[in-house]
């Protein structure tokens, strides 16, 4: 049997809580998860697989570890929720703290080994029982935990107030309207067609990136509005703890905003998990059968208007380009074709990855590994250098990563591994090369 060698990373979120608890509690929540909360998948998946490496080289975290078979799909799977069932839930604290750091920082939940398994066993589903059972116990990584209680108290990501939500807006505003004739940022309006719903970063680090797409839906003349209460930060961080509870509660709360402004559908920007709780994950928790209205991420929002003729490319971008296909949006919902025709209808000189679309890597960073924090750094960097491979191997100039999560994981890998890329996000592009009507400019 191959050991488990990893280096040694403090996590207080996962330490300290270990060390205070009673192991009963371990039990309590293994219990919990598989008696009450896990499908028949989990017998099903557990008894189907024939351990026959089909997957092993999907993972990038396996072939950026050099063939290290601990880092295989199915090995991460038998060493955490199969080691688990045949111990009948009785495992130590190190246990835990072994399969808490496999389930946090080894795996993206990106889903490309489904699609090379057989039988289409979903590992994904089977890591996110073992966060779900860590979730419990109360060992995730403190950055995680720190972000999930957040929105269990604002229903956003960084503690922002509603005041501070309203004054910001208001700013943003006053500052958009030095480019564009009358611009607005609408707030609380209701009967509207878009709801449009922002990243929390947008709101107090990358303003600029929400000026962007409120320019975008001045220009192209979109009957809109923004929330004017708790509810506007579309993230959902509690989906990397499997916090269940806090995660339907944020989405519900995006829903509730909806129906109380009586708008025809939401949009928000350019993200991955949020998309997925939004549209599949808390709808599931909650127990409706279908989204009550319906939610669109940017690709497909700026797909329409530029199908649509409502946005113009005013010049194409000639350095050469590359895309990274999130996988929230790519393999969970099959957005590549639309994606592609935006990239192409802004960019010249377009330079796919290999491999593309559903089968391209992940980022390294999705799946929380990014909001682990600190500690867990230098996991996702090194599982990402296939990531940085791919990239470098395009020649390309600028990458196109239209998920807050892959932008910033390639940014890291582009630091770290020296590619020499600008890594962009599409409603800049989109903002930056549009034609804007004479009678709109300022």
């Amino acid at each position: 049997m191959v050991k488990f060698e990893r280096k040694p990373v403090t996590d207080i979120g996962i330490d300290e809580t270990l060390n205070r608890i009673d192991e009963s509690k371990i039990k309590r929540a293994i219990d919990w998860v598989l008696k009450r909360e896990a499908s028949a998948r989990l017998k099903s998946f557990v008894e189907t697989c024939m351990r026959c490496g089909m997957c092993t080289d999907s993972c990038h975290h396996y072939l950026a570890h050099e063939g290290d078979p601990t880092y295989a799909p199915a090995a991460k799977v038998k060493q955490t929720i199969w080691d688990i069932l045949n111990k009948k839930g009785n495992v130590s604290k190190d246990e835990i703290k072994k399969y808490a750091r496999i389930a946090f920082s080894e795996c993206n939940l990106c889903r490309r080994c489904v699609q090379f398994c057989p039988f289409g066993i979903d590992i994904a589903y089977l890591i996110s029982l073992v966060r779900r059972i860590c979730c419990l116990i109360g060992a995730v990584p403190q950055y995680i935990q720190d972000q999930a209680l957040s929105h269990m108290q604002t229903t956003n990501m960084l503690w922002f107030r509603q005041d501070e939500w309203l004054d910001t807006v208001q700013w943003l505003e006053d500052e958009l309207r030095a480019e564009v004739k009358n611009a607005r940022i609408p707030l609380g309006k209701k009967d509207a067609e878009v709801l449009y719903l922002a990243h929390g970063l947008e709101a107090k680090y990358m303003t600029g990136l929400l000026t962007n797409m409120a320019k975008i839906m001045n220009v192209a003349k979109i009957d809109w509005t923004m929330p004017d209460c708790d509810g506007w930060d579309y993230t959902n961080k509690a989906f990397y703890a499997q916090d269940h509870e806090t995660l339907q509660k944020v989405v519900r709360t995006h829903y509730e905003v909806a129906f109380k402004l009586n708008v025809k559908r939401i949009v928000m920007g350019e993200c991955g998990h949020a998309y997925r709780t939004g549209i599949y994950e808390g709808t599931r928790l909650m127990g409706w059968k279908e989204n009550p209205i319906p939610y669109l991420h940017g690709v497909e929002f700026f797909y329409e208007l530029l199908k649509s003729g409502k946005i113009k490319i005013s010049q194409k971008i000639k350095e050469p380009v590359t895309l990274q296909d999130p996988c929230n949006i790519i393999r969970y919902r099959g957005l590549g074709e639309k994606l592609r025709y935006i990239v192409n209808t802004l960019c010249e000189n377009f330079i796919e990855m290999t491999p593309k679309d559903d089968h391209n890597y992940c980022c390294s960073a999705g799946g929380g590994m990014i909001d682990a924090g600190p500690p867990w750094k230098m996991a996702r960097i090194e599982g990402g250098r296939i990531k940085a491979e791919q990239i470098r191997d395009t020649g390309a100039k600028i990458v196109i990563a239209p998920c807050h999560t892959c932008h910033k994981g390639i940014e890291d890998l582009n630091d770290y591994y020296k590619l020499g890329v600008h890594v962009k996000f599409l409603t800049d592009m989109i903002a930056e090369q549009m034609e804007i009507p004479e009678e709109m400019r300022a």
